[in-house]
């Protein structure tokens, strides 16, 4: 007992000494020194935002091995970035947007000037988003502030206009913004003019302690006021002070907590556009006004705001809302449309709750399959699976070879792809449903019905709950069944992998002999022997490939694989997606009677529940 009150005790101080070790405290002619010794002390607040994600680090996707990667992105210009990359996936686009809009603004360009507004459906990501880059800023090192200002303000302000130039020539820096009342006031009361003997203190963000991050929830219209965003006046001091003294100034609104970091507007929108006009003066000419009769605040603060499609779309259809639309970067964070990132989003968030529950193979596959269906529009190129398929990266073998579709144009034609359908949080209700249910462990079968149940009672459009259950009972059936299928093919076949590389082998061995009219050498006997044609026929036959388009077949996996292996990669019979899928394929023919009867079959007889 004893020693765990000393554990505790150690812990405790260790913190408190850490934490101590990080503070500083000086004058303002001390806190000149520094920036002196280190101009990148000084920081605006998006060049600071910008630095913290950049800092942990990233990553360029074209630099990838993974093919997959290759066939969604080819030469395009992604980054990963490590700040996000475990939290967020198949977001790749929005989140790399994001990053370049605190560049360009981190280095003055246009969006400097601009509101950052993630626009997308419920669930798609868009608050965790800034939740990341408030967390980014909390763990970030701290910054300088004047000792007592409310806003916590640079202390290069106390410079006065007409020193700034030659000081800027010292330090290295240009300095922007101005004193706040408050701290005006106290330079000449408390310290006789004398600006350099001003404390100047470290300070770390902090959202509960509201230090440089700040929160606007969406604000009744009947209840509205604008002390929520600029601070009030305390009219409990206004018998003691004139109305223009500062010292009635509470400066304690969104905008003057936000100083130096981030402002949140959750679902901007919803608030009347009366309340969001200061958001004008703040992004443009970077002030806003002070509550009363004391002029204007300068304000230093990422504003970032987010709300969904028909909240926008309402907004902008309106024209009296032209000013502030014209200072919005408007950034779409739809839903992911990746199968395997959507599985990953499974795993994040069952890694975070109490069930421990065992999940059978696929079950989270099958769950994604049926989310991302909802979330795709129809098109005349492929048919929904196929475009799932290509979405993932995969490639999709149609008639003896790879289905040629861009998936570019396939995006183009359906630009709103993404921004509706069935959100994260409504799969994670069905996982959690059946997980309720059967506490032992869940399957695929468990997860579809609670599914299938859920859309039922789900408060959708007809037509929308129709598409729904097809998909349930249709699309997603037949895919587990083909998973099943191969699942089962490779649990009776004995060393499944090992027997189709051998087939893999013997199939190049016998292709590339009669495409340049040779003799195969037999591996084990070393005999020279006559290519095979049969055997490569009884493989080609899987996917449909006879008659005269056998040969045009070989020459392509013989080209395929010989540009592969130029290219230092890693030859097997997973290379060529159609030569890999008609391997399988004759693998799975041999045990196809017994795949059938666990898949398919309602009723077995005693020689079938044997086998």
């Amino acid at each position: 007992m004893e020693e765990d009150k000393s554990q505790f005790a150690d812990l405790i101080e260790k913190d408190r000494e850490a934490r101590t070790g990080h503070g500083w405290r000086g004058t303002f002619l001390e806190y000149l020194q520094k920036i002196k010794n280190d101009p990148q002390l000084y920081k605006l607040a998006h060049a600071r935002l910008y630095d913290t994600v950049i800092s942990a680090g990233w990553e360029e996707l074209t630099q990838s091995d993974d093919p997959k990667i290759k066939r969604l992105f080819g030469d395009e210009s992604i980054r990963v970035f490590d700040h996000f990359k475990k939290e967020f996936f198949g977001i790749e686009r929005p989140v790399a947007q994001i990053v370049r809009y605190l560049h360009a603004s981190a280095l003055k360009g246009e969006e400097y000037r601009q509101a950052l507004y993630l626009l997308g459906p419920v669930g798609a990501g868009k608050s965790s988003l800034i939740e990341a880059l408030r967390r980014g800023l909390e763990k970030s090192e701290p910054f300088y502030a004047i000792d007592g200002c409310p806003m916590h303000e640079e202390p290069l302000h106390l410079i006065p206009r007409h020193l700034r130039r030659e000081f800027e020539k010292m330090l290295e820096v240009t300095i922007e913004g101005d004193l706040c009342p408050v701290c005006r006031f106290r330079i000449e009361e408390e310290y006789n003019g004398r600006y350099e003997d001003v404390p100047v203190t470290s300070v770390s963000f902090s959202k509960q302690a509201r230090r440089g991050l700040a929160i606007v929830p969406p604000v009744d219209p009947n209840n509205q006021d604008t002390s929520i965003l600029i601070g009030s006046e305390d009219i409990s001091y206004l018998d003691r002070y004139s109305e223009g003294d500062p010292r009635v100034l509470e400066l304690n609104g969104a905008f003057n907590v936000g100083n130096r970091g981030m402002i949140e507007f959750i679902e901007i929108f919803k608030n009347a556009i009366e309340y969001l006009h200061t958001i004008i003066t703040a992004t443009q000419e970077k002030f806003i006004p002070a509550p009363g009769r004391h002029g204007t605040v300068y304000v230093d603060t990422v504003i970032v705001a987010h709300s969904n499609e028909a909240e926008w779309q309402k907004f902008k259809a309106d024209p009296t809302n032209e000013t502030i639309l014209d200072r919005i970067v408007t950034i779409k964070v739809p839903y992911n449309l990746r199968l395997s990132e959507e599985v990953k989003i499974y795993e994040k968030l069952l890694g975070t709750s109490g069930f421990n529950s065992h999940i059978a193979p696929h079950t989270l596959e099958i769950t994604a399959m049926f989310v991302i269906l909802s979330r795709l529009e129809p098109s005349n190129t492929c048919d929904l699976m196929t475009k799932l398929k290509l979405y993932n990266g995969e490639e999709v073998v149609e008639k003896g070879g790879t289905k040629r579709v861009d998936i570019d144009e396939l995006r183009e034609e359906a630009k709103s792809e993404g921004m509706s359908g069935i959100s994260p949080r409504f799969a994670m209700k069905a996982l959690d449903n059946a997980l309720t249910e059967s506490p032992v462990g869940v399957t695929p079968i468990h997860v579809r019905e609670a599914l299938i149940n859920m859309v039922k009672e789900a408060d959708l459009p007809e037509k929308t709950q129709k598409r729904y259950l097809e998909f349930l009972q249709d699309m997603i059936h037949k895919a587990y069944l083909e998973i099943l299928e191969k699942e089962i093919t490779k649990a009776f076949v004995y060393a499944y992998e090992e027997q189709a590389e051998s087939l893999f082998q013997n199939y190049l061995d016998h292709a590339e002999a009669l495409v340049n009219k040779t003799t195969v050498k037999d591996r084990k006997t070393r005999e020279e022997l006559q290519p095979d044609e049969a055997f490569l026929k009884s493989v080609e036959e899987h996917i449909a490939v006879i008659g005269l388009g056998a040969e045009g077949f070989r020459q392509d996996v013989i080209a395929y694989l010989w540009a592969a292996g130029r290219r230092g990669e890693k030859i097997s019979y997973k290379s060529y997606e159609p030569l890999k899928e008609a391997i399988e394929k004759k693998l799975t023919s041999s045990v196809r009677e017994i795949s059938r009867i666990i898949t398919k079959a309602r009723t077995r007889d005693e020689e079938q529940k044997g086998k």
